[in-house]
């Protein structure tokens, strides 16, 4: 009888074992379907899985510097135009009288001169 006892503690002990060890070495499972429960995805610090492979769908990063120098030529050029409409704008003042009204080409020049004069703030400002 003690043999058989000592047979049956040995069967319910490996059993147990089998049941506490077997969640360990199945690993993560997925959740059983309709039970509604959706896997959650590990949040990152900065948004992305540093395991993960680089290069397939990294955006590609543009140069602060190209950006600069891009931004500096269109600020040049920009100045550039603003003279020439500016000068024109003068120009067609002083043949204008004092007495009279200004015409809507001068007011329609000297909004595209603001708005221009905007832009290049806007530009030199970033």
């Amino acid at each position: 009888m003690g043999e058989s006892r000592r047979h049956l503690l040995t069967a319910l002990l490996g059993t147990a074992g089998v049941l506490v060890v077997e969640p360990l070495l199945a690993g993560p499972q997925a959740p059983a379907p309709g039970s509604g429960a959706a896997p959650k995805a590990k949040v990152y610090p900065n948004g992305r899985d540093p395991n993960a492979a680089t290069g397939i769908d990294e955006p590609s990063r543009l140069d602060p510097k190209a950006i600069e120098r891009a931004n500096q030529q269109k600020i040049r050029t920009d100045v550039a135009e603003l003279y020439e409409m500016v000068s024109d704008l003068k120009e067609q003042i002083e043949k204008t009288d004092a007495t009279s009204t200004l015409s809507v080409s001068i007011l329609k020049k000297a909004q595209q001169i603001e708005k221009l004069a905007k832009q290049i703030t806007s530009l030199a400002k970033s």
